[in-house]
């Protein structure tokens, strides 16, 4: 039976109370994916000055740290922005979302949404991105989703789709569906995937689960049955308690006049 359907803003602000788990589980993302956002928005990310708005625990804005750029967090959430301190304490972060950038105009070269943009409402956020970006700048939207020509992958997104009524394959083509990133089609998006994957312990691999918001949002009881048969059915898939995890990132890019 499915449960019933959380509301947007209880699954939005369900991440606060999970940060640490967040933080410690969730994946990051491939060197291929910094090598496509360069790529679409024509310029390295080098002394790029970048906005990663939606920017939780830190983990793209780490990255884009790591390839020189010069990074500000926008974060609405005060534990997840509380756990980006701990993670980068010399990394600028602002309370804010994308509705709303608590930002200057014509200031960023790049603003970045990874994992987050579906919180946001596009006919504020893509106005007030427009806004802070420089002239030839550029909004890129990216997710981490599931790769569902993998069997035991396939047959765990629809045992969620079951219980929580979240539908990974409509999820993946909304990700990748421009006109859903920006209805007003204001922004002439292009769309690139970039496919990864990693090697976690099991224990790794049903936290990373159990922090995303349709999971916290049902409360530990719930969840915690899904995830102790989940334990048991992938066990006998990996006796050794490593789990092959297979992503594709979607990829959404879009550079201003």
């Amino acid at each position: 039976m499915t449960a019933a359907t959380p509301s947007h803003s209880a699954r939005a602000h369900s991440f606060n109370a999970a940060a640490a788990q967040y933080a410690a589980n969730r994946p990051s993302y491939p060197p291929a994916l910094l090598d496509a956002i360069e790529d679409l928005a024509g310029r390295s990310l080098t002394g790029a000055r970048i906005a990663d708005v939606g920017a939780g625990t830190g983990i793209a804005t780490a990255l884009l740290r790591r390839r020189g750029a010069r990074v500000v967090a926008v974060e609405p959430g005060e534990g997840m922005a509380a756990q980006f301190r701990r993670t980068l304490p010399d990394v600028p972060v602002v309370r804010g979302d994308g509705n709303a950038l608590p930002l200057a105009t014509a200031t960023a070269d790049l603003i970045t949404y990874a994992q987050s943009w579906h919180w946001a409402d596009p006919a504020r956020a893509v106005p007030e991105a427009v806004r802070v970006l420089r002239p030839g700048g550029a909004l890129a939207l990216w997710w981490n989703t599931s790769a569902l020509d993998v069997p035991w992958i396939a047959e765990q997104q629809e045992r969620i789709r079951l219980l929580f009524g979240v539908d990974a394959a409509g999820w993946k083509g909304a990700a990748r569906d421009s006109l859903a990133a920006d209805p007003s089609g204001r922004l002439d998006f292009t769309h690139r995937q970039v496919r990864w994957s990693r090697s976690v312990s099991l224990d790794t691999h049903l936290a990373n689960l159990g922090s995303h918001s349709v999971f916290l949002v049902h409360g530990e009881e719930h969840s915690r049955a899904f995830l102790d048969e989940e334990r048991t059915r992938l066990l006998a898939l990996f006796p050794d308690g490593v789990v092959e995890e297979t992503y594709e990132v979607e990829l959404l890019v879009a550079t201003t006049a």
